[in-house]
Parts: structure tokens; C-alpha cells; sequence
């Protein structure tokens, strides 16, 4: 698959098929994905790959709390800005708003936003979860590795055919996560990676993204 395509038909995917991942397609994926940038080529990801029995306990275990409208773990890190500013605010409701309005969930109707919001716990159906952690005393830059990281391995499944679904969403159930996979004391849970077969009847509402003149600036003739 060439890159361009790649890039353009990779977006957060919120329903997949039962069909298993091949253990030797994810072994070529995150193998090359290993080439990312990283500063000082401190690679700080640690990945942790959940399949079969460990991934079906974890999403009973988190499916639980969330039906029980536990409201998670304390914080290890923060999600968004408290009180985003514009245009932040409006691309993230709008975002929301085509997401819902997909799944055919009004405006006002909470229980069925939570609903769609649980399916998150579930990994939308998929069979592969990946889990990606860094080191507590990492910085910002090292995060800034992390989210390099996580796009090369979503564009290498691209190239395999394969879908997925970044999921901040597991890093509020993270002493859950830590109960199933055991990380140790110094890592923190950035995110998850919901990975597997796109299910193509599922409803969905692809995204925008903004002009190129409203968030690049060119400086200089070239």
C-alpha cells in the first residue's frame, strides 16, 4: 500500500470482525515500527500485546467497572486541557458530534453516549489490544516519541490490511490493566490500541481535518 494511502485511509476504527490477527503479521509490524524517531534513540514505548484468554479477562474486568459507572483511576496523566479554547473546543464537539450522530444518538441522550463510550472497554469487538506505556520519569519529548511511535505502527497495519483504534480510554482503568498484564512500578499506561478486521457494516462518520491554511504556515518563497 503506498504511504499517501495509507495515511488517508487510517482513522480511529470503532468496530471490528472476530477474525484473529495473525501473531506474525503483529511481529513484522511492531519489529518495523521500532525504526520511529526517538530522541537520543531512547525508544521509551513499552508495549505490551493482549490476545485470547488475557484480553477477553481485561475487557470483562474494565466492562464492569464501566457498567457500574466507575468513574476510574486517579490521573497519571492529563487528556485534554481543562477548558479547551477556540478552535480546539469546536473541533473536538464537532468530532463528537458527527461520531454520535453516526450511531444515531441525540444530542441530550447520555445513556446512550456512555453506552458508545463503554464499547471503548470491549475494543469495539477487536481481537488484538495493544498497550503502550513509558517510564514515569520521561518528558515531554519522550511522550512526544510515544505518539510517533503509535502512528507507525497504525500506518504499518494499514499496509497489512488491518485496522485500529487508539484508546486513551484504557489509561482510566489503569490499576485494572496493571492487574492483567503486571507492568512494572515506574511505567505509566499512555494508551491502548485497539487492532483487527474492520467490520464494514458498522455505521461511521469520518472526521474532517482542518484547512491546511488554518494550522500550516509557510515563511519563506519554497
Amino acid at each position: 500500500m503506498d504511504v499517501y494511502e495509507a495515511v488517508v485511509s487510517r482513522r480511529a476504527v470503532r468496530a471490528f470482525t472476530e477474525e484473529p490477527v495473525p501473531r506474525p503479521v503483529l511481529e513484522r509490524v511492531l519489529a518495523a515500527a521500532a525504526r520511529s524517531p526517538s530522541g537520543g534513540n531512547l525508544q521509551p514505548w513499552h508495549i505490551y500485546v493482549l490476545t485470547g484468554a488475557p484480553l477477553a479477562e481485561l475487557k470483562k474486568r474494565a466492562g464492569e467497572r464501566a457498567a457500574a459507572g466507575d468513574p476510574g483511576d486517579e490521573r497519571q496523566y492529563r487528556m485534554y486541557p481543562p477548558e479547551p479554547r477556540s478552535p480546539y473546543r469546536e473541533r473536538r464537539s464537532a468530532a463528537a458530534g458527527r461520531r454520535f450522530g453516526a450511531l444515531g444518538i441525540r444530542r441530550g441522550d447520555a445513556e446512550a453516549r456512555r453506552a458508545a463510550v463503554a464499547a471503548n472497554w470491549r475494543c469495539f469487538g477487536a481481537p488484538c489490544l495493544l498497550l503502550c506505556y513509558i517510564d514515569r520519569e520521561m518528558g515531554a519529548a519522550q511522550w512526544a516519541d510515544l505518539g510517533m511511535y503509535l502512528q507507525t505502527v497504525m500506518l504499518l497495519l494499514r499496509a497489512e490490511g488491518l485496522h485500529s483504534c487508539a484508546q486513551m480510554a484504557w489509561s482510566v482503568y489503569h490499576r485494572t490493566v496493571a492487574e492483567v498484564v503486571s507492568p512494572p512500578q515506574e511505567l505509566i499506561l499512555f494508551a491502548g490500541l485497539s487492532i483487527g478486521f474492520e467490520d464494514p457494516s458498522a455505521p461511521f462518520a469520518r472526521t474532517d481535518r482542518a484547512p491546511l491554511g488554518e494550522t500550516v504556515t509557510f515563511v519563506g518563497d519554497a
